[in-house]
């Protein structure tokens, strides 16, 4: 279709679209030299963003609603949890598999050679050494990660929708998309009546592999990638961002917070920008130096969540270790295959694998454990809560108030962090006022408090008459919840 067709076909559009459903049955006949319906489809297709067009499973497209998208719990029985990366998406990635290695891939030299990639990646996020990304490497990461990141966005996407932060409408930009975990979670999450113009930056081999699993979302994803670094691409160029995506790549970056500043202000008026990160120490408090850097000191943006800032003119200074846990996924058919490969005579590339048996899980990654940030230029937060002076008091000022019982405001940055350890269930806990890190320790549940064991990661807290004490040992203070503290959870708006 010509130029002068798409503007015949434009205009038809505008003309129809309020009327009734756009059908390419009908409309080729308003169009220049009537192209045949199928040249429409794919017209419309290509336009749809432009439009402001989703195509329906009757094949005909109706506007893009303008209502934001709902949660999870909201449409109509829908899962809230992960447990698995779908068939397709696992059934492609085996396709592109079988068709680098052949239908033995996870054996013999083939299966170690993977293996070893493998290795080597787990020793970069370790260490923080280099790892080339050429296409092999980008399966083998592939293989171990694409699961728990597709997972992890997904959680993170229902936080926004619950605050009604997501729009049906879509524009969003994805930097270091890597192989697609983050991308296919986003076009799963959301329904099927959404529109996405979805934007890939990413410049290595990974990008080989995000194309073709990009194949498999719906008519209503439109897919571009960029084959650029995230330092050398403009995100200025084009329309603002609805949502701005680094997932698991500022630790990448020489500058995290410098280019995370600059796709910050492309950000549209009501965007968010959102980072995640692997829940590991390193990166997890490296995307928190990030989120304090854009957030704290004069960057222009407001923390819409986790880590609410509860008091005006306050920033937190602790170690800033806070992630979010999640169930696990099954174990993907193709991790099984790989983990109980066989092995090929030197067992396994530079590393011998003597001391390891097939199938003893070293290749199986089921774990959701996920570091994030939302950061929004509007000052929008998920909980607008105001403290009174009059009434809590700040974990800044816990110094002063050690032995005392006091009134406490704060966010639960954890799940219980004994892992089922015999000892006390123990929670992060933050107001983003404090200098250290501060833990709430559950030693003696009853009704009246226990909204601390049941709230999710990132819900608001008060505490009445909670005891404050230092641990020495860490180096942090301690708020007791015993028998005499009363916690209750400060609902979200509806």
């Amino acid at each position: 279709m010509d130029e002068t067709q798409r503007e015949s076909l434009r205009d038809t559009v505008r003309y129809l679209r309020e009327v009734r459903p756009i059908d390419p049955e009908e409309v080729f006949e308003y169009v220049d030299d009537q192209p045949h319906p199928a040249v429409v489809t794919q017209a419309l297709r290509e336009l749809a963003p432009e439009l402001g067009l989703v195509e329906r499973g009757d094949g005909r497209s109706v506007p893009v609603a303008e209502a934001p998208v709902p949660p999870w719990r909201a449409r109509g029985g829908h899962r809230e949890r992960v447990a698995a990366l779908p068939a397709d998406h696992a059934a492609r990635l085996e396709e592109l598999l079988v068709e680098e290695f052949g239908p033995g891939w996870p054996d013999g030299e083939s299966g170690d050679r993977l293996r070893e990639r493998l290795r080597e990646v787990k020793e970069h996020y370790l260490h923080g050494g280099a790892v080339d990304y050429d296409y092999e490497t980008a399966l083998a990461y592939a293989v171990y990660h694409l699961p728990g990141y597709y997972a992890s966005v997904g959680y993170v996407l229902d936080e926004l929708a619950r605050g009604e932060r997501l729009p049906h409408d879509l524009r969003v930009l994805d930097v270091g998309a890597g192989v697609g975990g983050p991308a296919l979670g986003l076009a799963d999450y959301l329904p099927t009546d959404a529109l996405v113009d979805y934007h890939a930056v990413e410049p290595a081999a990974a990008a080989d592999v995000l194309e073709s699993l990009l194949e498999g979302t719906g008519k209503n994803v439109h897919p571009t990638v960029h084959r650029e670094t995230a330092e050398a691409f403009d995100p200025a160029h084009g329309d603002p961002w609805d949502l701005v995506l680094f997932s698991n790549v500022l630790s990448e970056l020489d500058d995290p917070a410098g280019t995370a500043r600059r796709y910050l202000e492309a950000l549209a008026p009501d965007g968010s920008l959102l980072a995640l990160a692997p829940a590991d120490r390193n990166t997890a408090m490296g995307l928190r130096g990030v989120e304090r850097a854009l957030a704290d000191r004069d960057g222009g943006a407001t923390v819409w969540a986790p880590t609410l800032r509860l008091w005006p003119d306050a920033a937190p200074a602790d170690s800033g270790w806070s992630f979010d846990v999640r169930p696990d996924l099954d174990v993907p058919a193709f991790q099984r295959a790989l983990d109980r490969g066989e092995r090929g005579p030197e067992g396994g590339g530079k590393r011998a694998d003597a001391d390891r048996e097939p199938g003893d899980g070293e290749f199986v990654n089921v774990d959701v454990q996920f570091a994030y940030s939302v950061l929004r230029t509007d000052g929008e937060r998920a909980l607008d809560f105001r403290p009174s002076r009059g009434e809590f008091a700040r974990l800044a000022d816990s110094e002063t108030h050690v032995t005392d019982r006091i009134n406490v405001a704060a966010v639960k940055l954890s799940r219980d962090l004994t892992e089922g350890d015999d000892a006390n269930p123990l929670f992060r806990v933050g107001d983003g006022s404090q200098g250290v890190d501060h833990f709430a320790v559950l030693v003696d549940e009853n009704s009246l408090n226990a909204p601390l064991r049941e709230a999710d990661y990132g819900d608001l807290l008060t505490f009445e008459r909670v005891l404050v004490l230092w641990n020495d040992d860490e180096g942090a203070y301690n708020l007791v919840v015993d028998e005499e503290v009363v916690v209750e959870s400060v609902p979200v708006p509806p």
